[in-house]
């Protein structure tokens, strides 16, 4: 029978006290280890990166020196940071990361076995040793994002479109796999600046994001492509399943009403959308797509257009 979760904080400050008590000399990971001797090798080798993957991956490897685990998991909602290692197991601990009140993730270790509370004192004190690593790592991350990001949507921006376009056709090519492209431009949007100001057209730029954004499926990326125009990553998608995304997001915000100045603003989007030909490069498929929504404004807009 599975024993009941356990839940542990632990604390930051504790952590760094913990650190500073203890006394140790250096060591082999093939020879014997005590707590104390993991924690200095942990102390070096969980600094020497900012990736979180990274750091967790040491962390699970060095532990079973000293603690046998069958897996470990690590969730940190604000930064979208997600991991498993290893399988399941029976008995599992569970760890809320925290530093002076702020959340560090939470962190699970599984193992068929039951825990001793030996086991899990020595699993706290050597927690200790990931919190610098992990907070640094997470402190990364987000500065990392938010330069990718448009601050105002938050989508991506156009460093982080360049990047992943690039990205994607690379990927495209190599697995002979589809890649479609979604540009779409908000209709007569600088009436709605001129007429309510520019701060109720920032609020309709964020809510036609979000509107993307929640329409789209999880592996669609989404980037302000400049003023009102956005741009749509369709990876692993064909012409006929862009197309029936497109239309799924012309008729969302066609639908959407944008409280502004006591009264709704109603507004539509035009779209082109194009798909990528074998040995296309990015700048050609980019005007294609381009060019498609250029069709679609001229033919009236509040429609989407193929490329040729």
């Amino acid at each position: 029978m599975s024993s009941p979760v356990q839940t542990n904080i632990i604390d930051f400050d504790l952590a760094r006290s913990q650190r500073k008590s203890s006394a140790v000399g250096h060591f082999s990971l093939a020879a014997p280890i005590n707590v104390a001797q993991l924690r200095q090798h942990l102390d070096q080798r969980l600094q020497s990166s900012l990736e979180a993957e990274r750091i967790l991956t040491l962390f699970f490897k060095h532990v079973q020196h000293l603690i046998p685990l069958d897996g470990l998991t690590y969730r940190h909602e604000q930064s979208d940071v997600k991991l498993r290692l290893g399988g399941n197991g029976r008995h599992s601990v569970t760890y809320s990361l925290s530093y002076e009140g702020q959340s560090l993730g939470e962190l699970g270790l599984q193992r068929n076995m039951g825990f001793l509370e030996r086991e899990l004192a020595d699993l706290e004190a050597l927690l200790a040793c990931l919190l610098f690593p992990i907070r640094n790592a997470l402190l990364y991350r987000a500065a990392t994002q938010s330069a990718l990001r448009d601050p105002l949507t938050g989508t991506g921006n156009r460093i982080a479109m360049d990047q992943s376009l690039s990205r994607e056709i690379e990927t495209a090519a190599k697995e002979l796999r589809p890649l479609s492209l979604l540009m779409l431009d908000i209709d007569h949007f600088k009436q709605v600046n001129d007429t309510y100001g520019h701060c109720v057209g920032d609020e309709v730029l964020k809510s036609i994001a979000n509107t993307l954004k929640a329409q789209l499926r999880n592996c669609d990326q989404v980037f302000r492509f400049g003023g009102e125009e956005f741009l749509v990553v369709l990876a692993d998608t064909g012409r006929d399943t862009a197309a029936m995304l497109g239309e799924r997001l012309r008729k969302a915000a066609q639908t959407l009403i944008h409280p502004a100045v006591g009264r709704p603003v109603e507004l539509t989007i035009s779209l082109g959308c194009a798909t990528l030909l074998p040995a296309e490069s990015a700048d050609s498929l980019l005007r294609r797509v381009d060019s498609a929504l250029y069709v679609a404004k001229r033919g009236g807009r509040n429609r989407l257009s193929m490329a040729g």
